[in-house]
């Protein structure tokens, strides 16, 4: 079925619907055809400017999965010149440098992609999060999110952690493309469990510049300490555990952030573990150019 004939059946079967659903179902149905074609028409749009724009010479295929919308249509329908293993080990790579900072690394040890259900990736971490909940629960939705944009097929991740035994509960956490409302995380501490994680992208200039240093920033209500050192750049709350202080005043030496509150000193290479406390560490993805931060929907008590 080509060109007429397919707006032709899809008027059809609306007008069918019209006649024989009720109001509620048929509007369903056009905000649903409204937005499949607003989703291709986006796409179209996309590639032609890409291709339009594309330096001479440069592979045409490479040009259009350079872009996420575009890839993922080309992943939708069987197109993508990549398969899925290769994607989800790019993704992977991606996060390896923030999983480092938390002491730990990520393998795959399979990927089903003929599950009932859809393709299933299966992972083992490997290293520890410093016994810090929140620390472990970025790394997950840190690895959530990367594979998620660039194996949007991907429908379930099991994750095995390297030291489970059976006698320290449930070796597999499972997690899925997007985490359900009611998905188990670390608790808050008025007992409340976080929501799934929102990702913000961060402007450059409001990212600290040299090594070494480090700026505070407000995102959707939120105070981040965003801070950079060699070879990476980290994001924690602005709040010390120990004394509530804020932390754009902390005194920054080699990987040591010290509390100008209470002299606390955190490790902000290693997930930020300090004697007496832990910072709370935020999800964090750098790909071309953009740093993105996840921000989970949780109570937050601002001194």
């Amino acid at each position: 079925m080509a060109g007429p004939d397919v707006g032709g059946r899809i008027a059809a079967l609306l007008d069918e619907l019209g006649r024989t659903a009720d109001p509620e179902v048929r509007a369903r149905a056009d905000e649903l055809v409204r937005t499949l074609v607003e989703f291709y028409g986006e796409g179209l749009t996309r590639a032609v400017r890409l291709l339009r724009n594309a330096p001479p010479g440069a592979d045409p295929v490479a040009v259009l999965v350079a872009d996420e919308l575009v890839a993922d249509l080309l992943i939708l329908h069987d197109l993508h010149p990549d398969d899925t293993l290769t994607r989800v080990e790019r993704a992977l790579n991606r996060v390896r440098p923030y999983l480092g900072s938390h002491a730990g690394d990520v393998e795959v040890t399979g990927l089903d992609v003929a599950a009932d259900d859809g393709p299933v990736l299966r992972l083992r971490l490997r290293g520890s999060c410093d016994g810090c909940p929140s620390s472990a629960q970025t790394v997950r939705w840190t690895i959530e999110e990367a594979v998620a944009r660039l194996a949007p097929e991907i429908v379930r991740i099991d994750v095995e952690s390297a030291g489970a035994t059976a006698d320290s509960g449930p070796p597999l956490l499972q997690i899925l493309p997007r985490p359900p409302d009611d998905a188990p995380g670390p608790r808050a501490a008025d007992g409340a469990a976080p929501g799934p994680a929102h990702w913000h992208t961060v402007v450059a200039d409001r990212l600290p510049r040299r090594e070494e240093t480090l700026v505070t920033a407000q995102v959707d209500d939120a105070r981040l300490l965003l801070v950079r050192l060699p070879g990476g750049l980290y994001a924690y709350r602005d709040r010390c555990p120990v004394c509530g202080a804020r932390l754009g005043d902390a005194v920054l030496a080699g990987d040591l952030l010290r509390c100008a509150g209470c002299g606390t000193d955190y490790d902000v290479r290693h997930a930020g573990v300090g004697a007496d406390g832990h910072l709370d560490p935020l999800p964090l993805l750098q790909e071309d150019g953009a740093v993105r931060v996840a921000l989970p929907e949780r109570p937050e008590t601002v001194p």
